[in-house]
């Protein structure tokens, strides 16, 4: 059932409240005039047989962004309300009536229409504009009145956000059509429709009898007490408090109260002041209190002193940001400064125990804060998510409306090329030539009339589209900066468990093995926080930023026997996954886009910087391909690696029971190596019996199966990892440097003696004093490229420049180790513990961009011709006592030898002496 449109009549009656004196349109020129969004439209809805047109008074709330409607203007209560924030606008070129528009919202679409195509033109782009005042307004000043804003200021700043936006390179601004929006709508009677009923809402009955029931005993209230000046009607409008603006309301005296007082209405568009008539609570639209006459010079010179407020408010708050800043700053530092004097100062553990449990609410309120940022990330991703949507479904919608205006195009070509052949034909009668043209020119002109009215919908769906795009860009840019917030709490919760897991360390340190409920106490706490929380893995928001198992698959914090051992590592895994946090968009993501673009690998100084500072993971394995390729193309041949895997199923190498029992070995913190399903196991296996069969020469060392294992780890195809053993081996690593002496080996931990003592006199010197031997410590890191030593994150960093650059690498970072902690080495006074640190320092390693500055920045000078003249002095050393060694050896089997010829019945013994019974 269609029913007639809403239209506002041409002969409205005498306004019955405001007088002329009030009027808006006197109160100062039209284009000064603040223009509130309202008036009067038809919106489809209903069921079953009232379904359809309703006449309906919509009205704007700027502070929330809604689109209210109530029946009429003068209801006390609206019907429903639309937001607008997150809806999007269309309109309807090929609709059965002229004037249809959609707002569409994510939970529903409403379908509106107005009198004329001009009137809809300008309930669009009012609304557009709404839209984007409302997602790029600053909050609104405390203490102005909504009035004061609307005075002057708001005309300028709609022009200022419409340039922006840039909508007028669509549509063209629409002129106000006059009578249908606006005061002017307000003032004019309600549209009469065929059937009462067929306007009432029957989904929103109550508030439909709470409006009816508040007008009847308005109207009662005004029968009774007869009619007021209007003039003093208009003064009381004047005096309304609290900054609401003055409602149409019906005549009546204001010497009477009504007997039953009105219901307070639910919206925030009514007075809030309870005392006054009942007869301002009337309707629902604002008028304006602002409505005396003033002239344009005063107006320009009170809207340029109303900007420059504005200006100075903005200023202040800002200046007012930075002090709260830098007071936050100075508390939480003075906070910091007396939670440290408190714990230095405290006399008894109780006191210290205090401080720590202070320490863990202080995390729980960081865990919670994490918590709400990532339920502001969540919602903000979704609401990104519904307008990318709508986007996307606008563009397919253009799309197809140009795929029409297409068609329509090709359908007027063919009608004129018949138009022109029908006029070349003579013989054909005139009437009906004449017949015909004037159809085809009907026809022509309603074709005309559908090509602008699709013209006029791309233009306005392009604008759409434009406004949409910048809004969602805005979002995306809110939402990276909630990451990075979250990113920084996340870091800033790891620094403070770590801190708290080094003072339970401490705090266990100085109880020692004192018995009592303090001691019990502290194992409990250390026992709970080495455990990994089960139920943080089923939350909906990870709150545990540090998970069981890093990208390669080894444990962050394995499972050591010492509980001691076990708390550094997870004090360690904190304290890195805090660097990398902190670093994440300064450092990591720069990186990042610099290697991708970086399509051709070349050796170069920018290639070298990059390998120096890290590869990312995803082009990790492309890198250290390229990398071994450089260093083995003249030993790679096709199908090499194939061969030796039939060679060593043909034939037992004799390796290949050691190798076996260093599979178990290689790794057991690594679930890619422990798993009894994984394929890793079996892929070390033969690549090393084929490096075995290989290399005769060397055959299979220890140390060998982990740096195969890493190769693997990174290039998961065994036949690279098989090629990156050969390069490491036999052209990276000296000579010799696996052989049955490891000669090559020794040599370099004399030559890393020297450099230290060039390079750390003081760390040397104290080492020296209690007679520390590095070279039991440090061996293992040259044998096997710190595998076993640092964190898969430091280490695969050390491993892409060790592949680039070669041996350089190893000594830069064991320098760099110990430079690292020189002062808590320094700090130790006796030789066992001196080794007891030495033996799990490098789990002290939490920075892996300070590791990288020391061994390229701090250790410069470092040119590699000294590092071949140390070899060659130190190998000819060794290499003399070797001979040594082995004169020495061959003149003893020698006396030996000698002596051996007679030897006495007495040197038996009685075991050998009972043998031949």
């Amino acid at each position: 059932m269609n029913a007639p449109e809403c239209t506002p009549p041409s002969s409205a009656r005498e306004p019955e409240v405001v007088p002329p004196g009030d009027s808006e349109d006197c109160a100062r020129p039209l284009d000064m005039v603040p223009k509130k969004l309202c008036g009067y439209l038809s919106k489809f809805g209903g069921k079953g047989p009232i379904k359809g047109w309703k006449c309906r008074w919509f009205f704007y709330d700027e502070r929330k962004c809604h689109l209210y409607y109530s029946r009429t203007a003068q209801d006390a209560n609206p019907l429903d309300s639309i937001d607008l924030s997150s809806a999007v606008f269309d309109c309807k070129a090929n609709a059965e009536e002229e004037g249809t528009f959609e707002v569409k919202t994510p939970n529903r679409v409403i379908t509106l229409k107005a009198a004329t195509k001009q009137v809809m033109l300008y309930w669009l782009q009012q609304l557009q504009m709404k839209r984007w005042e409302f997602h790029n307004s600053p909050p609104a000043l405390p203490g102005t009145s909504a009035t004061g804003l609307s005075a002057n200021g708001p005309i300028l700043h709609l022009k200022l956000e419409q340039e922006e936006a840039g909508l007028e390179e669509f549509l063209c601004p629409v002129k106000t059509p006059t009578g249908f929006v606006g005061t002017a709508a307000a003032l004019q009677p309600v549209p009469a429709l065929p059937s009462a009923l067929q306007n009432i809402s029957l989904k929103h009955l109550g508030t439909e009898i709470q409006n009816t029931m508040h007008n009847i005993r308005g109207n009662k209230q005004a029968q009774a007490a007869g009619h007021r000046p209007l003039v003093e009607e208009s003064s009381q409008s004047v005096e309304l408090q609290g900054g609401e603006q003055p409602l149409i309301s019906e005549p009546s005296t204001s010497g009477k109260e009504p007997e039953d007082p009105p219901k307070p209405a639910s919206r925030s568009f009514l007075p809030s002041n309870p005392m006054q008539k009942p007869k301002r609570q009337s309707n629902t639209f604002p008028f304006f209190s602002d409505g005396l006459t003033r002239s344009r010079t005063a107006q320009e010179k009170v809207a340029a002193l109303e900007q420059q407020v504005l200006m100075l408010t903005e200023e202040l708050k800002s200046q007012k940001e930075l002090v709260i800043i830098l007071h936050k700053a100075l508390e939480a530092a003075q906070q910091e400064k007396r939670a440290s004097s408190a714990y230095l100062a405290a006399a008894e553990d109780k006191d210290r125990l205090e401080l720590v449990r202070h320490k863990v609410r202080h995390i729980a309120e960081l865990n919670q804060r994490v918590e709400t940022v990532e339920r502001d990330r969540e919602r903000l991703v979704h609401e990104a998510g519904l307008l990318e949507q709508q986007v996307q479904a606008l563009q397919q919608h253009v799309q197809l409306l140009m795929d029409k205006n297409q068609a329509k195009q090709q359908v007027i070509c063919k009608l004129s090329q018949k138009l022109t052949e029908d006029l070349e034909q003579p013989d054909q009668p005139a009437s009906a030539a004449n017949g015909d043209f004037l159809r085809q020119q009907e026809r022509m002109e309603h074709l005309k009339d559908d090509m602008e009215a699709y013209r006029t919908q791309n233009r306005f769906l392009n604008s759409e589209i434009h406004q949409v795009t910048k809004i969602w860009r805005k979002v995306a840019e809110k939402e990276k900066a909630l990451l990075t917030k979250c990113a920084y709490l996340q870091a800033r919760n790891c620094q403070v468990e770590s801190k708290y897991l080094a003072g339970l360390r401490r705090l266990q340190e100085a109880a020692g093995a004192e018995a009592g409920d303090f001691a019990e106490l502290l194992r409990q706490q250390v026992q709970e926080a080495l455990q990994w929380e089960a139920g943080e893995a089923s939350d909906s928001v990870e709150l545990s930023p540090i998970s069981e198992y890093d990208d390669y698959g080894f444990l962050t914090v394995p499972d050591y026997e010492v509980e001691d051992l076990k708390l550094l590592a997870k004090i360690q895994a904190l304290e890195v996954h805090s660097h990398h946090l902190l670093a994440l968009e300064a450092v990591e993501r720069p990186l990042q886009e610099r290697w991708a673009a970086l399509t051709e690998l070349v050796p170069s100084a920018e290639l070298k910087q990059l390998l120096r500072a890290g590869v990312p993971r995803e082009h990790r394995p492309r890198v250290w391909r390229w990398l071994v390729h450089r260093r083995i193309q003249h030993l790679h041949s096709p199908g090499c690696y194939q061969e030796l895997l039939a060679r060593s199923r043909a034939c037992e190498h004799p390796a290949a029971r050691q190798i076996e029992l260093d599979l178990n070995r290689t790794f057991p913190t690594n679930k890619h190596f422990t798993c009894p399903t994984s394929s890793f196991p079996d892929k070390l296996r033969r690549v090393l019996l084929a490096f075995s069969w290989q290399n005769p020469t060397i055959g299979y060392c220890q140390g060998l199966n982990r740096l195969a294992a890493i190769a693997l780890l990174v290039l998961e195809d065994e036949e690279s990892a098989f090629w990156c053993l050969v390069a490491i081996v036999e052209t990276i690593l000296p000579a010799e440097y696996y052989s049955k002496t490891l000669t090559a080996s020794q040599v370099d931990q004399r030559v890393l003696q020297d450099l230290l003592s060039e390079k750390l006199p003081r760390l040397t010197a104290h080492l020296g004093q209690h007679h520390i031997d590095l070279s039991l410590i440090t061996f293992n890191w040259f044998l096997v490229v710190f595998a076993d030593s640092l964190i898969s994150d430091i280490l695969l960093r050390v491993w892409d420049a060790f592949l680039y650059e070669g041996t350089k690498v190893v000594f830069r970072y064991a320098l760099a180790i110990f430079k690292y902690n020189e002062e808590e080495i320094l700090r130790l006074q006796d030789s066992l513990e001196i080794y007891q640190y030495l033996r799990f320092f490098t789990k002290t390693i939490c920075n892996s961009r300070k590791l990288m500055s020391i061994a390229f920045s701090d250790m410069n000078p470092f040119p590699m011709k000294q590092l071949r003249q140390l070899r060659a002095v130190h190998r000819e050393r060794l290499e003399a006592e070797l001979r040594e060694l082995d004169r020495l050896k061959a003149e003893y089997l020698e006396r030996r030898a000698s002596r051996g010829r007679a030897v006495p019945d007495s040197c038996f013994s009685e075991d050998e002496g009972e043998g031949d019974g």
